[in-house]
């Protein structure tokens, strides 16, 4: 069959302050109908950015074609470049033929729209149908993602709904038309396991029903192996290694596709140094790839963790933690029911101890890690951090626990300020409690965090809008651990 998309010796940079940064180096990938082409890497890899600029989304400047060009047939006889389209010729394209689920739903949603009009207008935009029919056609998406109440949920706001629940609404929104090939830029991580295979099993039928393309850029490599038919891996901007998933995911040959299945926590027990990328691979001046001599096999590293003897006292005691919202009164309406989001919840944290919240989206996790923190005000119950009651304290009482108790948000784009470059997002905490006297010990402290998790010195004076998401959340996790706390709550960190 004559191919779908061709992805052909792309190379993208982008303008920086320090110079151009080559994105993409000459990369090369096909997608042919009915088939699922997964992209896999480690976050800053290029993943997205390849995505973006199928259906030329990337900012110009900063980002410039350096060379390639990109060619989509949907019929299989007429061929467009896409890169040489205008705007409007786009336009006509970008959610009808070429549809995308973007890796973030918390800013991809317009939040002064309700979730049924942002479907809607994505229809009608497209399709010469009434509004009344666009609505009819809206409910039975949102059927079809599994959404709750679709009916109900057509009049709600983005800001009512869970992480997951508006990952749904914008899967239907891409399915909406019908597009003969669908990106889907990491479309699970903000789903529970449940809805995860769920929404994969509808993705796949929706791909066969419609003949339909599908490149699903992802970090797990368990999704690859149940989805795609073809595994496309990317290190730094480059292409390593392709092929079908069977070959690569079994017999891989490039020395960092061996490292990537190498280091997937699940292959090692508890208490062991989980393996990184560079326990096995490599690289030298030029940017070439090796694999490490005398590593046989990828084997987890042996060094085994202490275990910590719990204290006699909690660090932190949830007992009894109610939170529960009223709903806003319309005018001649009824008082809408209230909805309980946390019910009477009750444990503790010792210190040197990990404790998991589980449960499927919408279920009340993120509102108890919130109010954990006193980010919301609790309803009934208590909160106790080291034996001090934290509903009682208020004002610089309780700015003086804030630096020994962090939350990693969910989001890591809506949690970054915009205009704050990342070095003073990470000196801001320090700077607020007093810690470290002066700027360049301060300075220092958030580079040596920034190398903890795997960033470079140089990016200190780079905003937020210059990392993907996966380097946004490890800049979210170093600022969380600047002030040294003794209290963690990661949300849907990883």
């Amino acid at each position: 069959m004559h191919p779908l998309l061709q992805i052909k010796d792309l190379s993208i940079s982008f303008d920086t302050p320090g110079g151009p940064v080559d994105a993409l180096q000459q990369v090369s990938i096909t997608a042919s109908h009915n088939e699922v082409v997964a992209i896999v890497g480690e976050s800053g890899s290029g993943k997205s950015v390849t995505s973006l600029s199928v259906l030329k989304l990337l900012p110009m400047p900063p980002a410039r074609i350096m060379r390639g060009e990109i060619l989509f047939s949907p019929d299989g006889q007429q061929q467009h470049d896409i890169l040489q389209l205008t705007e409007k010729e786009i336009r006509a394209i970008r959610g009808n033929q070429i549809a995308m689920i973007f890796q973030e739903p918390m800013t991809s949603l317009n939040p002064v729209f309700t979730c049924g009009e942002q479907v809607t207008e994505a229809i009608r935009l497209h399709k010469n149908i009434s509004a009344a029919e666009a609505r009819q056609q809206t409910i039975e998406l949102f059927e079809k993602v599994k959404l709750p109440q679709p009916a109900h949920l057509f009049q709600r706001y983005p800001h009512q709904l869970s992480g997951g629940q508006k990952q749904r609404v914008m899967i239907a929104m891409a399915i909406s038309c019908h597009p003969a090939l669908l990106i889907a830029d990491e479309p699970t991580t903000a789903l529970d396991v449940s809805v995860q295979k769920s929404i994969l099993q509808l993705l796949k039928e929706l791909q066969q029903q419609y003949s339909m393309g599908v490149i699903f850029i992802t970090h797990d490599l368990g999704v690859v192996a149940e989805i795609a038919d073809r595994v496309v891996v990317m290190y730094k901007g480059r292409t390593m290694e392709e092929g079908t998933v069977q070959t690569v995911l079994r017999t891989p040959r490039h020395p960092y596709t061996k490292a990537l299945l190498a280091c997937r926590p699940i292959l090692h027990e508890k208490g062991e140094r989980l393996p990184v990328v560079s326990d096995f691979m490599q690289v030298d001046g030029e940017g070439n790839v090796q694999e490490k001599p005398g590593i046989k096999q990828a084997t987890a590293v042996k060094e085994p963790v202490p275990a910590v003897a719990p204290a006699a006292a909690p660090l932190l005691e949830v007992q009894e933690l109610k939170v529960w919202f009223k709903g806003k009164k319309k005018l001649f309406g009824k008082q809408p029911p209230i909805v309980k989001a946390v019910d009477g919840v009750s444990f503790s944290v010792h210190k040197g101890e990990t404790i998991g919240l589980v449960g499927e989206s919408g279920c009340g996790k993120t509102t108890l890690g919130r109010t954990m923190l006193r980010l919301i005000e609790p309803t009934a119950g208590k909160l106790l951090f080291e034996q001090q009651d934290l509903n009682t304290r208020k004002g610089s009482e309780l700015r003086k626990l804030r630096k020994k108790m962090q939350l990693v948000f969910q989001d890591p784009y809506s949690s970054l300020n915009p205009r704050m470059k990342i070095g003073d997002a990470l000196t801001e905490p320090l700077t607020v409690h007093g810690l470290l006297k002066t700027y360049r010990q301060r300075k220092e402290k958030a580079v040596a965090l920034l190398e903890k998790v795997d960033l470079k010195a140089d990016h200190f004076d780079r905003y937020p809008h210059q990392f993907s998401g996966g380097q946004r959340q490890r800049i979210v996790i170093a600022r969380a651990l600047v002030s040294d706390p003794s209290f963690i709550v990661f949300d849907e960190s990883v």
